[in-house]
This record gives structure tokens, C-alpha cells and sequence, in this order.
């Protein structure tokens, strides 16, 4: 497989990481990780594990009448059968309990990814917060 392939693919799957996510469908969602993963930095303690992972998020998205992630392009690192991306967010959270409320967060996701049987899968992954807002 090229460097441009490996890209796409590494690409393709932070992009299906946030449709799923704002699309609520967890089994996609499920898939975009390692079943060892390591999550860092959604709150004080690190999770380990793809499926208390996606429970996790799939309550808190209950929070939510809407979610939208926008990705920026991804700054890569392949090598052999792991890879690393820098991935820059914008996210916006509709409050259900807002009035229209909306909560804004602008972040970096540092990603590890190990090449599986399947496709690239998401090993660590972290969240760096660079400011968030709330509006009325």
C-alpha cells in the first residue's frame, strides 16, 4: 500500500469518527477503534477499551439535540503498521435543555493508529482543549 493510500484511509477514518458521532450511529462509531484503545484528556480519568468507550459517549451524547465535528486536514506520521495525526476540531453541541443553547468546543485530537486485519484502527487517542464557549 502508497503513503497517499495509507493518508486516505487514516483520513477516512477520523471523518467516519465524527460522522458517527453526529449521525449517532455507535456501531460505526465502534468500529473506528482498537478494542484496546486508550482514550485521553475527555475527562480526569483515561479509559481504556473500545466498548466502555462508545457507552461513554453514547450517554453523553444524550446531553445533545445535536452534534456537528469538523475536522481540519491531518498532519500524519506512517510507520510500517502504526501511524500518528495531529487532527484540529471545531465541534458544536446543541443543548437540549438549552433553549437553542449551544456549546463550542475548538480542540486537537492526537491520534496513534495500528494497522489491523480491517483497516486502520484508532489505538490512543487524545483530546487537547484550546478553548470552548457557551452561548445563550
Amino acid at each position: 500500500m502508497s503513503d497517499a493510500d495509507d493518508r486516505r484511509q487514516l483520513q477516512d477514518v477520523m471523518l467516519c469518527y465524527a460522522a458517527a458521532v453526529d449521525d449517532r450511529d455507535m456501531a460505526r462509531y465502534r468500529a473506528c477503534f482498537a478494542d484496546d484503545v486508550e482514550i485521553v484528556g475527555f475527562g480526569e480519568a483515561t479509559i481504556t477499551g473500545a466498548d466502555t468507550w462508545t457507552a461513554s459517549v453514547e450517554s453523553q451524547l444524550e446531553a445533545f439535540s445535536a452534534t456537528q465535528h469538523l475536522m481540519s486536514p491531518q498532519l500524519v506520521t506512517i510507520s510500517g503498521d502504526t501511524a500518528s495525526a495531529r487532527t484540529d476540531v471545531q465541534a458544536l453541541h446543541v443543548l437540549k435543555d438549552g433553549d437553542g443553547a449551544m456549546f463550542t468546543l475548538w480542540a486537537t485530537y492526537l491520534t496513534d493508529f495500528v494497522r489491523a486485519g480491517d483497516g486502520w484502527k484508532i489505538a490512543r487517542h487524545e483530546l487537547v482543549i484550546r478553548g470552548t464557549q457557551q452561548t445563550p
